[in-house]
């Protein structure tokens, strides 16, 4: 089966995490998946295959050289987000992309325009496997999987191309942060790993955000409105004071690169009593901290006016920045960086806008920097990926490998 084959074959499986199932993996289509996955690699002849039954899949690819080499893996994960339906996805393939807008639907006027899209015409010239707009298409992370199976095959049918012990991983439920929770970082058994889960061609990350959860209940007093002077105190409104209590330019959409800020995902409520959900963002440790305190000092000041109880606050620490755990080793970056060039591509070591299962793995004693796997758009219709990306990045897996048996 050809690397473009594999894709096509495992975006037609359905696996759309929940964040409302509390169960692992959350939704049984990954289970599906990871069986199918399992039998590929038994076909493969690959060794210690394992799907334990929370969706986590590992295998072997044993080192063909005598002298000591580290063991490494290669990690993506087999979830897609719940931001679009990834059920019964029709990719097509678009070839020698000439620049122009692409119809992906016609009859819903979904048009792929690199008016609004205009990484589109760094592409030009290449083939393009897009969606038919009606869902997404599933390249993060299917691609990394396709991509890290590809490699393996490859140097299982290349005994020249010495390696020593591969490891691969493919874990449920990154979409929704979950992916490394029951992630056993002892049964796999590497000194360091790669997820195989960034962007467009080039992309190496080792930075990501420190990151946190909070939610704020407002309570409130509901009496008649024509009797209410003195007396009512409206949990909507409240809500909303504090939120304008928060800095209106510390927010995603007006934030890049290594600003952080706080992003209000959520608020329902009434008169009586108002839920608001944030996420808090940064790269700094220490800003993180100050958001955080920053945020406790809003609720404060609301049950200073209003009264003790008025306004309570969960805030839960969800993930950290990485790099503090990948600086103490950074040849494993070196590596990486190595590898791209040596098969012509150009590293962009960019920080990551968001979190990934590398950050959680990192803190469990598992370093693991982010390479692209090539897609583009992620989570929405407009996802498309070149195959020539998917091919540079087996090409990259394969120069890693290599380049760590050399190294040793």
């Amino acid at each position: 089966m050809t690397l473009v084959e594999r894709f096509l074959k495992y975006v037609s499986f359905d696996t759309e995490a929940s964040e409302s199932t509390q169960v692992t993996p959350s939704t049984p289509g990954q289970m599906v998946f990871a069986k199918y996955l399992k039998t590929e690699l038994e076909s493969l002849g690959l060794e210690d295959i394992s799907l334990d039954e929370n969706g986590y899949l590992f295998a072997t690819l044993p080192g063909n050289m005598d002298k000591p080499v580290p063991t490494i893996g290669f990690i993506a994960h087999m979830d897609t987000s719940p931001d679009m339906t990834g059920k019964d996805v029709k990719p097509r393939i678009v070839e020698n992309y000439d620049g122009t807008d692409i119809v992906l639907n016609e009859s819903q006027h979904i048009i792929l325009s690199p008016k609004q899209f205009p990484e589109l015409l760094s592409h030009q010239g290449e083939d393009l496997i897009v969606t038919d707009g009606t869902t997404l298409l599933g390249a993060d992370d299917k691609a990394g999987i396709a991509e890290i199976i590809t490699a393996i095959e490859y140097l299982k049918a290349h005994p020249e191309v010495k390696h020593g012990k591969i490891r691969i991983g493919f874990n449920p439920d990154e979409e929704i942060g979950l992916g490394a929770h029951k992630f056993d970082v002892e049964k796999f058994g590497c000194e360091w790993g790669y997820t195989m889960d960034g962007g467009d061609l080039g992309e190496l990350e080792f930075e990501n955000f420190n990151a946190a959860g909070a939610k704020i209940t407002i309570k409130g007093r509901n009496v008649h409105p024509g009797y209410a002077k003195d007396k009512m105190i409206n949990s909507l409104r409240v809500a909303n004071q504090l939120i304008s209590m928060l800095p209106a330019d510390e927010v995603p959409e007006r934030t890049t690169k290594y600003e952080g800020f706080y992003h209000l995902i959520g608020m329902q409520g009434t008169v009586e009593e108002t839920t608001v959900s944030y996420i808090i963002r940064d790269h700094s440790r220490e800003l993180f901290e100050k958001r955080k305190e920053n945020m406790i000092q809003c609720v404060n000041q609301i049950n200073a006016q209003y009264g003790e109880g008025t306004a309570t606050l969960e805030m839960k620490d969800q993930y950290y920045n990485m790099r503090e755990k990948i600086e103490p080793v950074m040849h494993i970056i070196d590596t990486a960086f190595e590898a791209m060039e040596a098969v012509g591509v150009k590293p962009n070591v960019k920080p990551i806008r968001g979190g990934t299962d590398g950050a959680q793995l990192s803190f469990k004693g598992l370093p693991c920097p982010n390479i692209f796997a090539g897609g583009l758009n992620f989570h929405g219709r407009y996802e498309f990926i070149p195959i020539q990306n998917m091919e540079k990045a087996v090409k990259v897996i394969v120069k890693i490998a290599q380049l760590v048996a050399e190294k040793a």
